[in-house]
Parts: structure tokens; sequence; C-alpha cells
């Protein structure tokens, strides 16, 4: 099992205040870390990575997009330029950094709604978009991971279905999808029953528990999940991701309104043996 820790639990911009939690997340037990690519240049991650490289850990990364003037959905050409841009901007730190794989909701920005379901059109703009992105990740030997998200922070791809259709269109190698524990749990009929007929299209897959807290501690099927992702095959990364509210922004773009951990101590730890313990019981 490959296990790694999202650093969004603590900072949407990696600087050298946050390099001991790098030795502390390896000691804890974690194969990687997930570098947040919100802002910087590619030297301030090279730096990220070497960091993470001294501790034996692997590094993937997590993007956005900011804006509607940076969106692979819009209508306007050079919104999806621009989102093109952003995206080639992103591969260039992960590659600084030493990373593998870039993830997240890189289609739309959070929480921007037209009020209707996504339009043959707005799919069309993510494959074309996130076709040139998956060419250009592939001359760094990257790959990408695109997440659909539960409704309540976007609208163009929520379902695991809908996301690996994107998938299956870019038709690229280095290009799949990222299974989410927390979003499939709130849009899914059955979250443990999408995952093996997609298993060809879900590279990535984040560890978040129903509630954004700590794995183990609330309601999401872990043995069944991690089972359906053993028989299938799955080689990658499990991530955790959990958000608080230290974070304003992050917090208001992912709806987090209350704390649901006493403590990160305990999202980290906590999360690193039930997650080991879980898997290797499915």
């Amino acid at each position: 099992m490959l296990l790694g820790f999202n650093l969004l639990l603590w900072t949407t911009h990696v600087t050298e205040e946050h390099f001991p939690l790098f030795a502390e997340i390896r000691k804890t037990g974690y194969d990687g870390v997930e570098i947040p690519i919100f802002e910087g240049e590619p030297e301030h991650y090279r730096r990220i990575g070497q960091v993470a490289k001294d501790q034996g850990l692997r590094v993937t990364g997590v993007t956005v997009l900011p804006d509607e003037n940076c969106s692979a959905i819009s209508a306007d050409p050079c919104a999806r330029l621009n989102a093109t841009k952003r995206l080639v901007w992103a591969l260039d730190c992960l590659h600084a950094a030493g990373g593998e794989l870039l993830c997240g909701p890189f289609y739309q920005p959070l929480g921007q709604f037209t009020g209707e379901p996504a339009t043959v059109e707005e799919r069309c703009g993510i494959v074309e978009v996130h076709g040139k992105a998956a060419d250009y990740a592939a001359t760094l030997g990257l790959k990408l991971s695109v997440e659909p998200l539960n409704r309540f922070e976007c609208h163009a791809l929520n379902l695991v279905a809908d996301a690996a259709q994107v998938v299956k269109r870019v038709d690229r190698p280095n290009y799949g999808l990222l299974y989410d524990t927390f979003h499939q749990n709130i849009e899914e009929k059955d979250p443990v029953g999408v995952i093996q007929p997609h298993l060809a299209e879900i590279n990535h897959v984040h560890v978040s528990e129903n509630d954004r807290g700590t794995p183990g501690k609330g309601h999401v099927p872990w043995e069944a999940t991690f089972r359906a992702f053993k028989q299938g095959g799955y080689q990658g990364f499990y991530v955790i991701e959990a958000f608080g509210r230290s974070l304003p922004a992050l917090a208001a773009a992912t709806r987090v309104w209350r704390d649901f951990f006493p403590a990160r101590e305990e999202v980290y730890r906590f999360g690193h043996d039930f997650l080991r313990e879980a898997y290797a019981r499915a």
C-alpha cells in the first residue's frame, strides 16, 4: 500500500516553516506527500522536492483553476488557453519537485455554477484543455489525474462515470481520474460499486472520511473500498486528504464550517495506523 498525506491540512503554499513536517510524516510511516501547487515558481518547488527526497518521500501534487478567466469549461477560448497555461505551469512546478502525478479538479473554478447540468460544450472544453496538458505532462514523465467533486463544489464533473468518459475521450496513457472517498460518498448510488467498472481509468485515490475529518472516525466503508481496489490490482497512491478551519479561503471553498478533529496529529497519526490496518484486513 502506497500511503501519502496531503499538506493542505496545514497550508495552501508550502514554505520553509513547513519543512519539519516532512520528517514527522515520514517517521509516522507515510510513503509520500502531496504538495499544493497554487502559487510560486518552479525553483521554489525544487527546494521542496529536495526536502522530500532527503526524507525518502515520494511527491504528488494538487492544483486548481483560480477563476473564470482560467477555466477549461468556458466558452471563451482565451479562458481555455489560460487553463492550459495554468496546468503547464503547475506541471513545471511538480517536475521541479521531482513529483510524479498532478491531481485535482482542474477543469473549473471551485464554487462557480451555471445553475444547469454540465453541457456537451463544457465537457468538450475539458477534453481539449486536458489533452494538451497531458501531452505536455508526457514530455516531463508526469501523470494527470482529474478529480470529480460533489455537486456543492462544482457542476462539470460529479460522478466517476462522467470523469471516466472524459478520460476515455482524452485517451492519453498518462491521464486518468482520481477517486475520492469523500466526494463519491456523497454523489454515487454505490460508492464501492463504481470502483471495479472504472479501475482502468482510476490512477489516484484520495482517502477522506465522510465529514472531511480523521479517516476511521466516520462511516466510509474502508475495508470494502480497499478490497475493490486490491482485487482490481490497483497499484497507485492512496492519499489522506483532510481539511480544517485554519485556512479561511480553503475552508470557504470546501465548505468547512466546523472542526472535524481535535488536533492535526490525530489525522495523520491515527489515520495512518487505521488505514494500514484496514487495508491489511481487506
